[in-house]
């Protein structure tokens, strides 16, 4: 394609002065630059895909960016990236160095709002459409949520805030419901969109605000009041957002533009809180994605758009997640009580051929981090062992509920923690950066940090053996190779193991940072231990080694402030020993996106890195010291 519009559009200024008759055009040079864009680099298709009209007519139809587009989640603003003076720059799209597969307020004045996590663009935009209320601004605020989001609490509260005064003052928000799943909607047709440009045109508006007037004070007008918002609600599902004080409108179909702008130009000039509903498809307009949107949600790598995902010549590696899963299954085999938990994430938590397998015993909750939690707290009430499969950044969204609901109570639940430490091209929202700090906190809590494979299905083994709370952490991706041995036989409790004999330097590794660390050893004759665990720590080994060497090194996949090297220092002072030690994790920054091996790598978290961060620390090399002092 030679994109003949698309070369004319460096701002979303551009795109207003085109004709309305062009826009179509636009949209589909638009998605054919997406599909290319993504073909070369990686990164979400399916949802980005299903965007292109409904962002073609937000920039067209609002000033952009002094009115705020928030959307939610950020990975469908791929179009709007596009359409905002990022298009040469989609050729790095999440790589070192090049652009975020999210928005980022620091990347471009249209990125309003970062939303790596889902459910918060309603009340970042309420809060906006209140700030230009307060300011004196005719500014709009627009949140644009996927279906899948609305599934969390978050946002329902953002609803119930956004549709009552406050002070008298309303702020002028609209929501756009961005229903890909049309799991809530009914037939999206001709009758559809004739009520939604009749609901949210000024005659309706004039119509309903009259009869209110008039039947204000009679007997008449709770029964009109009432018949209005049921009559509507046989048509359309929106009683529910009218209960919340928003003029519903939709739904309609959000990839025909002759809708879609016209019942954005009535709802921009309306006042108070709106509530647009569309209906698109996942992966429209590229026949492979629409046919498997799950499959085509996201491309790992480069791809041949004619021909779609092929499965690679070579077997890839095992990675942790499907150690998971398979440990899942085989453990739900032999103890009925184990139920499968996670928020939203089947596939990418390695749970698919658990909920095959044992269907009663699967829970997706939803986008609903904290309800997992809790839930999964009163199972083990009742003597059953829930396992919760979160990723490292979306438990951070239940902190309450870890501490209240499970680690006072003392209760028995696996948290398996997958994307652990670095993700790569996703970046700092989607990092796991912090588990280990914010867990190891709590009383009652056990962390687990198994170095490879097969250490990870004993330690998930382990964990779920325990009578307490346990967290079970693990990066994405393959590890060191090992392959895990079918019988599952439980670690010693809170012990740790050494894997290699030196001299002068022990350096006590945590997790996958195992096995940089030995290579590391190797070249400076240094002991390494395996930790195992965070919590409880190997208190007698950390003595043990601190009273034969001269120095002790921690090493970790996470932040250096509150994680395990601070566990071990800890333990040291409590032991009355002093010694050097050199805590080795990841710095006190939000790092960026990129190739999760050269992300190390510029962390010094690779075996290069931390050969020199001791040697810089503890001068030359062991052996330069030994030579030296025998000649």
């Amino acid at each position: 394609m030679d994109y003949t519009l698309l070369k004319g559009i460096d701002s979303p200024a551009d795109l207003r002065r085109l004709p309305r008759t062009e826009l179509k055009k636009l949209a589909d040079e638009v998605r054919a630059y997406v599909l290319e864009s993504v073909s070369r680099t990686g990164g979400h298709l399916g949802s980005n895909l299903g965007t292109v009209e409904l962002t073609v007519a937000l920039h067209y139809v609002f000033n952009t960016p002094e009115d705020r587009l928030v959307w939610d989640v950020g990975h469908q603003t791929y179009p709007h990236k596009v359409l905002t003076g990022r298009r040469d720059r989609m050729s790095g799209l999440r790589q070192l160095g090049g652009i975020s597969g999210f928005p980022r307020r620091d990347e471009s004045e249209y990125d309003t709002f970062g939303t790596g996590h889902s459910s918060t663009s309603i009340s970042a935009a309420h809060g906006m459409a209140m700030a230009f209320k307060l300011k004196g601004l005719p500014n709009k605020a627009v949140a644009i949520i996927g279906d899948g989001s609305m599934t969390a609490g978050m946002a329902f509260e953002a609803l119930n805030n956004a549709g009552v005064a406050h002070g008298g003052l309303l702020g002028d928000l609209l929501v756009i419901l961005n229903d890909n799943d049309m799991s809530i909607s009914p037939p999206v047709g001709a009758l559809n969109k004739y009520l939604a440009r009749l609901m949210s045109g000024s005659f309706y508006t004039a119509a309903r605000e009259g009869a209110k007037s008039v039947l204000k004070n009679t007997p008449l007008y709770e029964f009109a009041r009432k018949f209005e918002e049921h009559t509507k609600g046989m048509v359309v599902p929106g009683t529910i957002f009218e209960e919340f004080g928003f003029n519903y409108v939709g739904p309609i179909d959000g990839h025909d533009l002759d809708s879609l702008v016209p019942t954005l130009e009535n709802l921009r000039d309306k006042k108070g809180p709106q509530f647009l509903h569309i209906v698109t498809k996942k992966g429209a307009g590229y026949k492979l994605a629409e046919a498997d949107p799950v499959k085509y949600h996201a491309a790992s790598g480069k791809f041949d758009p004619a021909v779609g995902f092929v499965k690679p010549a070579t077997p890839p590696k095992l990675t942790f997640t499907q150690v998971f899963g398979d440990w899942l299954c085989d453990m739900a085999e032999a103890d009925p009580r184990l139920v499968g938990i996670t928020p939203a994430m089947r596939e990418g938590s390695g749970m698919v051929e658990f909920h095959k397998r044992f269907p009663q015993r699967y829970h997706d909750v939803g986008i609903a981090e904290q309800h997992s939690v809790t839930f999964a707290a009163g199972l083990a009430c009742e003597g059953i062992k829930p396992v919760v499969a979160i990723y490292s950044t979306f438990l951070q969204r239940a902190y309450d509920q870890l501490v209240h609901d499970v680690a006072i109570q003392n209760l028995p639940v696996l948290f398996a923690l997958d994307r652990a430490g670095l993700v790569g091209a996703d970046g700092a929202t989607h990092a796991g950066n912090y588990d280990i700090a914010y867990t190891r906190c709590i009383p009652n809590m056990a962390v687990l940090t198994p170095a490879d494979e097969n250490e990870c299905r004993q330690a998930l083994y382990t964990g779920f053996q325990h009578d307490g709370p346990v967290t079970v952490r693990y990066p994405r991706g393959a590890g060191a190779g090992i392959t895990p041995v079918k019988q599952m036989t439980a670690q010693p409790w809170g012990k740790g193991e050494i894997r290699r004999r030196g001299q002068r330097v022990a350096i006590l590794a945590f997790g996958t940072l195992l096995y940089p660390a030995l290579e590391a050893a190797e070249r400076l004759d240094a002991t390494v231990a395996n930790m195992r665990f965070v919590k409880p720590l190997d208190a007698e080994l950390v003595a043990e080694l601190a009273r034969s060497h001269d120095a002790i090194v921690t090493v970790e996949d996470g932040c250096l402030m509150g994680g395990a090297g601070s566990a071990v220092t800890e333990a040291l002072n409590a032991a009355g020993i002093t010694i050097p030690v050199l805590q080795l994790g990841l710095p006190d920054e939000f790092v960026e996106h990129g190739d999760p091996v050269k992300l190390m790598s510029l962390c010094g978290l690779d075996a290069a890195g931390i050969e020199a961060s001791i040697v810089k620390r503890f001068g030359a090399k062991p052996q330069v010291v030994r030579a030296s002092a025998a000649g």
